[in-house]
């Protein structure tokens, strides 16, 4: 199974409530956290809402 590696590179201050429990569950806490993921559906899903704090890579 494809895994992503995704990293945040904003911070989390000031940002919706629901945005940050999303950051939370994909354990990133603060900048530069970086977590690898199993590419699915629900992974997707949190990317979308808040792809634009974070930086996301494919692992090979």
């Amino acid at each position: 199974m494809a895994k992503l590696n995704v990293e945040l590179v904003k911070s989390l201050n000031g940002r919706l409530d629901k945005h940050i429990a999303t950051a939370n569950s994909l354990g990133l806490r603060r900048i530069g956290d970086s977590t690898v993921q199993p590419d699915n559906d629900q992974t997707r899903g949190k990317i979308a809402q808040i792809g634009y704090l974070l930086k996301v890579t494919e692992v090979k």
